[in-house]
């Protein structure tokens, strides 16, 4: 079978990619050399569209054009297991990267909503002082905002989802998986009991990246668990929630309430 052959005006309204966009593409080698017809004009073919509907595809996933240059070599196999295998890595460095700055701009929020409610509490008629807010964080005595969360969890209505009480991970990575819990968990300072789970506030020096990827990867084999970490005016702290069914698997995992 002929492949159909299409002017770049074509493949720009097919494929999304402005026509300027696919010349640069063509010369950085995302996309192979066109064919031209004898007057000059690129010519491409239905597997150009299948390439371009990868690259739109990886762009959408926060991919560069230097990493998506790396899958388009795996794309050009014909198999797709490799290049599932490198962009599961990708996705999930970058799953890892937007949780942390998630985290990283939920914490500027919250300083900012103190800085905000702090300059409207105190406007000294001299020079600035320790309580105007300008120079020093003098929100002690604000009411705190209301907590900012970060949800791991795809899941918004339990109900609606039926999940198995179950752990995909294989018994010869169960035993470190613990381990990594338990290294985690001895930085908790208190534990209390929430509607359907447990909330565990951590030390202020726990490493959130450790504590995110830790989720993020529970909730991938275990997924009857909801994860969500939270930062307000008691600190960070992760909230650990599970169908009653499962609450002595949350409770063995994470301890119990105080």
């Amino acid at each position: 079978m002929v492949s159909a052959s299409y002017k770049i005006k074509d493949v720009a309204e097919r494929s999304g990619f402005s026509a300027a966009t696919l010349r640069y593409y063509e010369e950085i080698g995302l996309l192979p050399p066109s064919s031209r017809t004898p007057a000059g004009y690129r010519l491409f073919d239905d597997r150009t569209l299948e390439r371009l509907a990868f690259i739109s595809r990886a762009k959408q996933l926060g991919c560069s054009l230097d990493e998506i240059a790396d899958l388009t070599v795996a794309w050009d196999g014909g198999r797709c297991r490799p290049v599932q295998d490198r962009l599961r890595a990708l996705v999930a460095d970058k799953l890892t990267s937007a949780q942390q700055q998630i985290v990283e701009l939920m914490t500027l929020t919250s300083d900012l909503q103190r800085a905000a409610a702090t300059l409207e509490t105190h406007r000294p008629e001299g020079p600035c002082n320790d309580d105007c807010g300008c120079i020093t964080d003098s929100s002690d005595n604000i009411e705190p905002a209301r907590a900012q969360f970060v949800t791991l969890s795809g899941k918004s209505d339990r109900t609606s989802v039926t999940v198995p009480i179950v752990c995909t991970l294989g018994s010869q990575s169960m035993g470190g998986r613990l381990d990594e819990w338990q290294r985690l968990l001895e930085n908790v300072e208190h534990r209390e009991s929430i509607d359907d789970g447990l909330r565990a506030t951590f030390r202020p020096a726990t490493p959130l990246s450790a504590l995110i990827r830790l989720a993020a990867a529970e909730q991938d084999c275990c997924q009857f668990f909801t994860f969500a970490i939270t930062i307000d005016s008691r600190g960070l702290a992760l909230e650990v929630r599970a169908p009653c069914e499962a609450l002595p698997v949350l409770h063995s995992l994470f301890g119990q309430p105080a």
